[in-house]
């Protein structure tokens, strides 16, 4: 990078955490740490909800899955704007009006205080092994601009995030949250016309999309039903619905964030902003990969788009190996090149006969060089056993290093560091205070003084901090990372979720029934999920019907006293 990019992203990181430092000016009491009090508006509840979500992850992967394998991810979303209005109706009154610091308070006075930490420690276990990915996101960046290991870089961002968090909790994470998502509206904006202006001069925005189109990369809508398939309008309504539910109904990260609301109405609009905003948004985010992709049409992309992967191999015995390779796919994307000048030919006659000819040679093409990278990742394992052969998550970070003007690459790794720092920091709040609440509080130390109580959250989130640093060290192995964490939630998020809704909507179950059908249908979806039998959203539906069901089942013929808070009418 230059030194005007470095100028930016130096300034920018450090303003932004100043900022949420002097803004809460450290808390002096468990609720400000934890809660900030209460005290934040609506349009702070959207943006730090979004911010939550939205972490690096989505910035450097979405634009790499769009390129790989078209738009069809977006239907993940399809059932947010239904989980928000869901969780508007139910869960943000009740926590509201039982003045909760954690979702799992509420379990123990509706169920039984085994059902609290059991629930509070799959969400220990799926929110710690998140944040470790959501950690290396940034560090990939790092490691890509100084070509240094990602071990250093891992552990430098997650020093940083743990230093604000620790300094101001919930409401440094807010403040700085705020800033994060405006500069990041605008800089993604930045990138999108970048991408369009940088094409060759007859090829416009419309071009690009059509192109694209042509070469499979805008199935943004799959109407079909298939249990094996990954992202579909259906897996996306229900399994989607079922997780997003989830997720910002169970999942402390995000309860934590609309907690912070001054009132339930505030909550509540921040919420479904938040529902109505995040389509549109991770729209634009697969549109920049899917423009990258046609970018990359007419500009040839890298062999491998992990420079320091490249430069292992290059330094090893096997470089004149990767010299032949290389040479093979200077002339593949010649013949490729030839191949799309034929299709945007066709495209502007409107030749459906060319075009399908000209589809099906490029095809043919990218099984070459497919097989040409297959060449070079066996390669890269020979020289070394554990190098990371999946590129994905470099492909957007490449573009914009390479191709975009000074100050702008400064501005976007800012904002992919800024997403990193927001769900990071909001990430290690909320272990704290699941950890120092449903724990340390209930379990260990019931009368400990309010100082008492502070001081373990900070030394919490300085704990898990480094619990997620050591688990980003093994996020290289784990593929597509925007993938990895939802694959990874819904292996979790049913079974909470299932809990969850017994206890606001059946009233007659109670604390035993529901806390073996917990136990009992995490072991199913782990074996599901394991041998792959359903595509992973459906996890989300097969966690929350079984509990509910078995629950049901337990319960029958038993009769057990209500609980301290009756479930919800």
């Amino acid at each position: 990078m230059s030194t005007i990019d470095w100028c930016i992203l130096v300034l920018t990181l450090t303003g932004i955490v100043s900022y949420g430092v002097y803004k809460s000016r450290g808390s002096h009491d468990i609720k400000g740490f934890l809660l900030g009090n209460q005290s934040l508006p609506w349009y702070h509840v959207c943006l730090s909800v979004m911010a939550t979500q939205a972490s690096a992850i989505t910035f450097l992967s979405a634009p790499g899955l769009a390129y790989s394998s078209g738009m069809s991810f977006v239907q993940f979303y399809f059932g947010l704007p239904l989980a928000m209005i869901v969780l508007c109706i139910t869960f943000v009154p009740i926590f509201h009006r039982l003045k909760v610091y954690t979702a799992y308070e509420f379990l123990e006075g509706r169920f039984n205080l085994q059902t609290r930490v059991l629930t509070a420690f799959l969400f220990l276990i799926q929110r710690g092994l998140s944040t470790g990915i959501t950690i290396y996101a940034p560090s990939i960046i790092l490691s890509t601009i100084l070509n240094i290991d990602t071990t250093y870089t891992t552990i430098f961002i997650g020093g940083l995030v743990i230093f604000y968090t620790v300094y101001g909790g919930t409401k440094a994470v807010s403040y700085t949250q705020l800033l994060q998502m405006s500069i990041i509206f605008s800089g993604l904006f930045a990138a999108g016309v970048m991408v369009v202006y940088l094409l060759p001069e007859d090829i416009g925005f419309v071009k690009a999309i059509s192109i694209a189109g042509k070469m499979g990369r805008t199935n943004a809508i799959d109407f079909s039903f298939d249990w094996d398939n990954q992202y579909t309008v259906w897996s996306g309504i229900i399994g989607g619905f079922f997780l997003q539910l989830s997720y910002f109904g169970t999942d402390q990260s995000q309860v934590g964030r609309y907690l912070t609301g001054s009132s339930v109405a505030q909550s509540r609009l921040g919420l479904l902003m938040n529902g109505l905003v995040k389509i549109p948004m991770q729209f634009l985010i697969l549109l920049i990969g899917v423009l990258v992709f046609t970018f990359y049409q007419y500009h040839k992309p890298p062999l491998f788009f992990n420079k320091y992967e490249i430069n292992k191999l290059e330094k090893s015995s096997f470089n004149p190996e990767l010299a032949k390779i290389r040479s093979e796919y200077d002339k593949a994307f010649d013949d490729k090149q030839q191949q799309v000048i034929k299709l945007n030919q066709a495209i502007t006659t409107e030749d459906e006969a060319a075009i399908n000819q000209s589809r099906t040679d490029l095809k043919l093409t990218d099984e070459k060089t497919k097989a040409l990278r297959t060449k070079l990742t066996d390669l890269m394992q020979k020289n070394d056993a554990d190098a990371e052969i999946n590129d994905n998550n470099y492909i957007f970070l490449s573009f914009v290093t390479e191709y975009l003007p000074k100050g702008l690459i400064g501005l976007l790794i800012a904002i992919i560091f800024l997403a990193s720092m927001g769900s990071t920091a909001s990430a290690l709040n909320s272990l704290a205070s699941t950890t120092v609440i449903d724990v340390y509080k209930r379990l260990i130390h019931k009368e400990a003084s309010d100082k008492n109580y502070l001081l373990a959250s900070r030394l919490a989130t300085i704990g898990w901090g480094l619990v997620c640093i050591v688990m980003a060290l093994y996020a290289s192995k784990m593929g597509n990372l925007i993938e990895a964490v939802n694959k990874l939630g819904s292996y979790i998020y049913g079974t909470i979720l299932g809990v969850f809704l017994v206890a606001f909507y059946l009233k007659r179950i109670q604390g035993k029934a529901v806390f073996y059908a917990a136990v009992l249908t995490e072991i199913i979806v782990c074996i599901c999920g394991y041998y792959g039998v359903v595509a992973y959203l459906w996890l989300n539906v097969i966690g929350c019907l079984t509990v509910v069901v078995l629950a049901t089942i337990i319960e029958m013929g038993t009769k057990k006293p209500p609980g301290k808070y009756p479930a919800a009418a």
